[in-house]
């Protein structure tokens, strides 16, 4: 795979068009630079704003079909119906998509910054499950709790004028190592998750490929959930994990997709609406910040998967510049 991708970047000229979905509180571009700054060195990108789609639904369709590959990349906001018939159109006439989903409001930024350390975790509505729901999948409104969790820093005290961190296992950042020997994954390096959820794997005619998944001493916590920094501290056994672990978190699927708006009525009226659509493939991973870069003290982005605090550089860039390839070739 890295020999095709590297002699793809050489041979051929940039021809497949790359948007990143804007509207719906996104990840800001600062935290998204290092990969967007790779993605430009092979394929055109643009941002796209499904603002418009509430005066100017099917001009704001055809536009986004000019475009390959949508990124969706850690939306907080809920989805109208109308902008989920524009996705949902364009996912109909073949154009691939990559999604980032946090089902649950939990984020190290808010954890780290609370003075109590402690926040609460609890479902989002992103207005998406029944379009999920259709095309095959569900990601649950849950945490993904793992004993293959990434270590974090944290503050013990003071001795003198110096302040003293020691290093924890943190379950809720899954170190997720692929065993699955998909092109997209195959012999990569431990990717970081932080806050996920499972993913459901429903009965449907696509075909659905488990691409990441947690460890097998991983399981579910539901929510609403307090999440404290103080859980570091928890002693745990392997009889907890019994039966519960191997959660999909990033799942591929490939087929032909049927629409979410198939015998209903539509938001809004489009006379080239398709209920069935062409070939066509999607990733879904179940964490918004498996994309996002860390920023320095200046504002300038850190390379995609590296942790400045620990110092440990994780294979989230290759397995999502491995996911665009694939999607788009």
């Amino acid at each position: 795979f890295g020999f095709a991708e590297a002699i793809n970047k050489i041979s051929k000229e940039k021809q497949k068009k790359i948007v990143v979905i804007k509207g719906n509180g996104e990840l800001a571009e600062p935290y998204m630079a290092d990969f967007l700054k790779t993605v430009k060195e092979s394929y055109f990108i643009a941002p796209f704003t499904l603002d418009s789609v509430a005066k100017q639904p099917i001009q704001t369709l055809e536009a986004l079909k000019k475009y390959d590959l949508a990124v969706i990349a850690k939306p907080t906001e809920a989805f109208t119906e109308e902008e989920k018939q524009v996705l949902d159109q364009f996912i109909m006439n073949g154009g691939k998509t990559l999604w980032l989903l946090d089902e649950v409001t939990a984020d190290m930024d808010s954890l780290t910054t609370s003075q109590s350390g402690t926040i609460l975790a609890a479902q989002r509505n992103l207005n998406l499950t029944d379009m999920f729901f259709k095309y095959g999948i569900r990601i649950s409104p849950l945490l993904v709790k793992d004993e293959y969790g990434t270590p974090i820093k944290l503050f013990t005290g003071r001795e003198g004028s110096e302040t003293q961190e020691q290093e924890y296992n943190w379950r809720f950042s899954p170190f997720v190592y692929p065993v699955s020997s998909h092109p997209v994954v195959k012999n990569m390096e431990g990717i970081k998750f932080e806050f996920a959820s499972p993913i459901e794997i429903l009965k449907s005619d696509i075909n659905k490929i488990v691409l990441l998944a947690s460890s097998e001493y991983s399981k579910t916590i539901g929510t609403p959930s307090p999440i404290s920094l103080d859980m570091v501290t928890e002693e745990t056994t392997p009889e907890e994990y019994e039966g519960k672990g191997m959660l999909p978190v990033a799942v591929l699927m490939e087929g032909k997709f049927n629409s979410m708006y198939q015998n209903r009525v539509l938001p809004f009226k489009d006379n080239s609406f398709q209920a069935t659509g062409k070939d066509n493939k999607m990733i879904v991973i179940s964490d918004g910040d498996v994309i996002k870069n860390k920023l320095n003290t200046d504002g300038e982005p850190y390379e995609l998967g590296f942790d400045n605090r620990v110092g440990a550089l994780y294979g989230n860039k290759e397995f999502l510049m491995n996911c665009v390839n694939y999607l788009l070739d």
